[in-house]
């Protein structure tokens, strides 16, 4: 590990140019000037309820939605747009399949690296009569798969892991998972909130059934965004709605439709925020999600060797940067984490994440609980200059 030195970036003003942004795992910023046009745009031009009348604007917002549907579908590799359903984020999605599939009597396989997004409907619905197994995952979070076919059952339904940590970024192996899942007739639900965008996802090459994606993360959409898209191969008969209401189909009826996605996706939709987060999947497309995973990989590595050479800071997850995305944990000996995170941001303008990041299974998975860490995760606008000045602001706050 080589250690550096450096001035520490000073400033409190919430703007782009004075602080170093590293909460990309809670939420990307600043996001791109085409975002904010899009959703100006649609708001302008385009302002009707889609799907629910038959003029212009209405027309012109319904076209929008449909084409980001189109976009969603290749991005991650499905053939049939109708089987991606809009959601206001990543949980919601988790929620249509894990309270729309599971019934007393099944049995469900997860991790100990998941999100709350996952454990809490899950531990919701052991209550209901809902068998739950968690697999363990190493200390640095990686996960065997041969221990999920283990605990797999006849009575197994669904698989459900997430394809990267949001602690400490750790990818899964997600395409043994599903091919031991399947072998054993269970089907798979993907938590890809801190992927999607981040790294390559064709659903068909991991051989994944559901996958849950929020817009607001590597998409670089805004909030209020995502989705659940389903494989080609899933029944969508198997699947009880999480909500019921008007879809701009079938009106006459006043049961819920079968079709997909009005099965699954009644009310309103964001309009506008689909709009914006259309936008950041063409501003991910035009960059290459190749080369922002490489640009991402290569600022992991500069906080992990940094923070590395720091006396006293403890850092948690795979040390090779190609085995995690750029989300990096770490502690100090001697300090809590809430005070580190208060004085990096109000002394050195570095904004980061501390806690549990509503992940207490990962948290007793790493060892960090209830304490929990301080989380460092840059995105594609961070320079490699601002990882730098973080770390020594890291330095200057443990001297200090």
């Amino acid at each position: 590990m080589r250690c550096r030195g450096g001035t520490a970036h000073r400033g409190v003003s919430a703007t782009a140019d004075q602080v170093i942004y590293l909460d990309h795992a809670a939420t990307s910023w600043p996001k791109p000037a085409s975002v904010v046009a899009a959703m100006a745009g649609y708001l302008e031009r385009a302002g009707g309820n889609p799907g629910r009348s038959g003029h212009r604007l209405s027309v012109a917002a319904g076209r929008i939605v449909y084409g980001v549907r189109e976009q969603v579908a290749a991005f991650f590799g499905v053939p049939d747009p109708l089987r991606v359903i809009f959601t206001p984020n990543a949980t919601h999605a988790i929620n249509i399949v894990l309270r729309g599939l599971l019934q007393p009597g099944d049995h469900v396989v997860t991790t100990g690296m998941e999100h709350n997004a996952v454990m809490r409907p899950l531990r919701a619905l052991e209550r209901k009569g809902v068998a739950l197994s968690v697999v363990p995952c190493a200390p640095d979070g990686t996960l065997e798969p041969d221990l999920v076919a283990l605990a797999i059952r006849p009575e197994t339904k669904l698989v459900v892991l997430c394809h990267g940590s949001n602690v400490v970024g750790t990818i899964a192996p997600v395409a043994e998972v599903a091919a031991l899942a399947h072998s054993q007739g269970a089907l798979v639900l993907l938590d890809a909130a801190q992927t999607a965008g981040a790294v390559p996802l064709d659903m068909g090459r991991l051989g994944v059934d559901f996958l849950a994606f929020t817009g607001h993360k590597s998409l670089m959409g805004p909030p209020g965004t995502g989705g659940l898209v389903l494989s080609p191969s899933v029944d969508p008969g198997q699947i009880e709605p999480l909500v019921a209401g008007g879809t701009g189909s079938r009106s006459e009826w006043q049961e819920q439709p079968e079709d997909l996605p009005d099965k699954l996706e009644s009310g309103t939709p964001n309009g506008v925020g689909i709009a914006g987060l259309g936008a950041g999947i063409a501003w991910v497309q035009e960059r290459g999600i190749e080369e922002l995973q490489a640009h991402e990989q290569e600022l992991c590595r500069e906080l992990l060797e940094g923070l590395n050479c720091i006396p006293g800071v403890r850092l948690y997850g795979p040390m090779d940067p190609a085995r995690r995305l750029a989300v990096v944990s770490f502690t100090v000996e001697g300090r809590t984490v809430s005070e580190l995170g208060l004085r990096l941001d109000e002394e050195h303008g570095v904004l980061c994440r501390v806690g549990l990041h509503c992940a207490p299974a990962a948290h007793s998975t790493l060892g960090t609980f209830p304490q929990g860490t301080v989380r460092f995760a840059p995105g594609p606008m961070v320079s490699l200059s601002q990882i730098r000045e973080a770390v020594a602001a890291v330095a200057e706050v443990v001297r200090s």
